[in-house]
């Protein structure tokens, strides 16, 4: 079945999503501070190791990358409207992120509570992204 046209410009802004959303998700004003705990790490800590144009370019470029691929599925599926995206996103979510995960944080032993925040993240981020690339023509 032939790729559809492509919207860069959907594909972009639906990237930019992770970045506002983490950008806020991760803020002192949500979840930082119990974010931090979990993973160990001050807040010291983790602006001495940081390289934050190589953290952010490595999350844009997944983002984008993610964003790519849920365009096809939102176009394959025929989703028009916000909502029907927002279908795709979550069953996207739902089958690939929050399963593989799982497994991840089931054999590395992290907390519970760490995958909790990062998949509702997930959830929101994808959400959003989806009825973004469905209604975006």
């Amino acid at each position: 079945m032939p790729y559809p046209e492509i919207n860069w410009l959907a594909i972009i802004i639906a990237a930019v999503v992770p970045m506002v959303v983490g950008a806020l998700w991760y803020s002192p004003m949500v979840f930082a501070k119990k974010w931090m705990a979990l993973i160990g790490k001050t807040e010291e800590e983790i602006k001495k190791g940081a390289n934050p144009a190589a953290m952010y370019g490595v999350s844009f470029v997944a983002a984008l990358v993610m964003a790519y691929v849920m365009n096809y599925f939102v176009h394959h599926t025929m989703s028009l409207t916000f909502i029907q995206g927002m279908k795709i996103g979550f069953a996207l979510w739902l089958g690939l992120v929050v399963t593989t995960n799982l497994a991840t944080v089931t054999f590395e032993f992290r907390p519970k509570g760490l995958y909790y925040i990062n998949m509702a993240y997930n959830l929101v981020c994808m959400l959003i992204m989806g009825g973004i690339l469905a209604e975006w023509k």
